[in-house]
C-alpha cells in the first residue's frame, strides 16, 4: 500500500469518527448544558495535549490564544444548535463552512469563481429541500448556521496563523486548552449557583453534575481521548500524505457520515427528500474546495 492510499485511508477514519461526534454530543444535552459538554471534552484533550506547551513558543501560545478563543464561540453555536434540531441536520448546515472562506474573498473585494457560484446554488438547494423534510426552519437551524460562519472565520485565521508556526501541535494544543479556559468561565459566570443564600441550589447542582458526568463518562472520553486529541495527529499525518483536493472531498461527506451513526445512535431518519438535499449540500461542498488552494494541514477544525 503506498503512503497516499494510507493517507487516504487515515482521512476517511477521520471523517468517520468526526461524523460520530454529532450524536455524541446530541446524546448528552438532554443532561449538560452546551459549556459543560464544550468544557468536560477540551480538558480532557488539553491534559493530553499539556505535553506540547512545554517549551513552546510565545508566538505559537499566542496563536493559539486567539484561535481558541474563535474556536470556543464556534462550539457554543454548534452545540447549542444540536440542543434545538436533530444531530444530522445539525451535522449538514455545520458543514456550510466550507463555503465561508471562498465567500469572504467576496467581502475583501474579489468577484466569485464560476465554482463557488455553482457551490452556493447547490448549497442553498439542498437546504431547501433539508428544511422541507424536517420542517420549517428554526432557532437550533440558524445556531448551527451560525458556527459553520464561525468555524470558516476560524479556518481563515488558522490559514493565517499556521504559516508563522514553529510548532503546529503546540498551536493546536495551546487553542484546546483555551477552548476549556473559556467553557470553564462561561459557566462561573452564567451558570454556576453563587452566593450564601443558594448554598442548597449549589449542592443539588454539583451533585447532579458529578452523578451525570459518572454516568456518562464513556461519551466525554470518547470526545476527549478520541474525537479532539487522537484525531487531531492522524489529521495531520493524514494531509500530509494526500492532496488538498482529496482531503476536500473526503471532508464534504462528515455529514453523511453523521447521518448515518445518527440514525444508528439515536434512531434519527430522514425521507428521500431529505437525502435529496444532503446529496446537493455534499455536492456543494465538493465543487467549493475542488483545485481551491491548498490549505496547512492544520486549518480545519477538530469537531
Amino acid at each position: 500500500m503506498t503512503q497516499q492510499l494510507r493517507g487516504i485511508f487515515a482521512l476517511v477514519l477521520v471523517t468517520l469518527v468526526w461524523g460520530t461526534t454529532f450524536p455524541a454530543m446530541k446524546d448528552l444535552t438532554a443532561n449538560f448544558s452546551p459549556v459543560w459538554i464544550i468544557l468536560t471534552r477540551f480538558a480532557i484533550a488539553s491534559l493530553l495535549l499539556a505535553p506540547f506547551l512545554w517549551r513552546a513558543r510565545r508566538s505559537d501560545l499566542q496563536a493559539g490564544f486567539l484561535l481558541g478563543l474563535v474556536l470556543f464561540f464556534c462550539y457554543l453555536f454548534q452545540v447549542e444548535g444540536l440542543a434545538l434540531t436533530s444531530s444530522n441536520r445539525n451535522a449538514f448546515i455545520c458543514g456550510l463552512n466550507v463555503l465561508v472562506v471562498p465567500l469572504l474573498g467576496i467581502l475583501g473585494g474579489r468577484l466569485p469563481e464560476r465554482r463557488i457560484v455553482l457551490a452556493l446554488v447547490l448549497a442553498i438547494g439542498g437546504l431547501a429541500a433539508l428544511c422541507w423534510d424536517g420542517g420549517a426552519w428554526g432557532i437550533g437551524d440558524t445556531l448551527a448556521l451560525l458556527a459553520a460562519l464561525s468555524f470558516g472565520v476560524y479556518v481563515k485565521i488558522m490559514e493565517i496563523k499556521t504559516r508563522g508556526a514553529v510548532r503546529l501541535m503546540s498551536v493546536t494544543a495551546a487553542q484546546i486548552l483555551t477552548v476549556a479556559v473559556c467553557a470553564a468561565l462561561w459557566l462561573l459566570m452564567r451558570e454556576v449557583p453563587r452566593g450564601t443564600g443558594l448554598i442548597e441550589d449549589a449542592n443539588n447542582y454539583w451533585r447532579y453534575i458529578g452523578g451525570n458526568l459518572l454516568a456518562y463518562w464513556p461519551n466525554f472520553a470518547y470526545l476527549g481521548v478520541i474525537c479532539t486529541a487522537g484525531i487531531i495527529s492522524l489529521q495531520a499525518w493524514g494531509q500530509s500524505r494526500t492532496t488538498a483536493n482529496e482531503a476536500a472531498v473526503i471532508y464534504a461527506f462528515e455529514p453523511g457520515a453523521a447521518a448515518f451513526f445518527g440514525y444508528f445512535w439515536l434512531g434519527e431518519a430522514m425521507t428521500a427528500r431529505g437525502w435529496l438535499g444532503a446529496a446537493l449540500l455534499i455536492s456543494g461542498m465538493i465543487v467549493s474546495q475542488w483545485n481551491a488552494e491548498r490549505r496547512p494541514a492544520a486549518a480545519l477544525a477538530p469537531e
